[in-house]
């Protein structure tokens, strides 16, 4: 308990799955909360259970005035950001065949300029704070090709280079950046999957079960909390050995 004791935490995408998840075990952890979510009314459902602890910002990641609110109430609030998860995103099927402009940039602006805007907004406060954590949620699926998938995937490998290359600038600022690579977890986002591919895909990895929220939220808090600090610019994958 307390691992998180004072600091304060801004999640986006905290309306549901990992998110969700990351906002109930940070708050039991003693973190103050700014949650963000496009989904306004699941997003304050999740800051009304948290309580005080908590509030909530309704916030698209790829709109940098967004971010701008979204920081300005963190300290108007708690008067500091001590840590950032960049856990929103959206996934879809497809195929390179299939993709357009249109939905090659959407998943861009949201997985990839999201995760680069929210660093930007946190860059300043954090500086004042004498540094924080920066948690951004990639994918395995970022480490390979991955078919059916292309523009997915195609951001999530741009979270993993943004990640990268952000630790070793932030590095002597005391502002650590690593990156958590998710193997296919059960989250509503992948119940667009039919149930057979879940079904076969299950079989293929290595630990026989999905992941769980809670195995991504404990591998962020690992990475939020200051037993990681000596830890930048790593990737954690969290996968049941299936990038093993």
């Amino acid at each position: 308990m307390n691992r998180l004791k004072d600091k304060v935490v801004i999640i986006t995408g905290a309306g549901s799955g990992q998110g969700a998840t990351e906002a109930r075990l940070f708050a039991a952890e003693g973190a103050k909360l700014i949650l963000t979510d496009i989904n306004a009314e699941a997003g304050e459902q999740v800051a009304r259970e948290i309580g005080d602890q908590a509030i909530f910002v309704k916030h698209d990641v790829s709109r940098e005035a967004d971010w701008q609110q979204v920081v300005a109430a963190a300290l108007d609030k708690f008067g500091r950001v001590d840590v950032l998860i960049n856990n929103a995103g959206i996934y879809a099927q497809g195929r390179f065949q299939e993709a357009d402009v249109e939905s090659f940039d959407r998943f861009f602006e949201v997985n990839a300029r999201g995760t680069f805007l929210g660093m930007k907004a946190v860059q300043e406060p954090m500086l004042k704070a004498g540094g924080g954590s920066i948690v951004n949620i990639s994918s395995l699926v970022g480490t390979r090709g991955m078919a059916n998938a292309f523009s997915y995937s195609t951001s999530k490998w741009m979270v993993r280079g943004i990640s990268k290359c952000a630790a070793v600038d932030l590095a002597e600022s005391n502002i650590r950046v690593n990156a958590i690579l998710p193997g296919l977890i059960d989250t509503p986002m992948i119940r667009v999957n039919k149930p057979e591919f879940l079904e076969a895909f299950t079989q293929s990895i290595p630990a026989k079960r999905l992941g769980t929220t809670e195995d991504i939220a404990h591998a962020a808090l690992y990475l939020a909390s200051d037993e990681s600090a000596y830890i930048m610019g790593a990737e954690i994958a969290v996968c049941g050995a299936v990038g093993a």
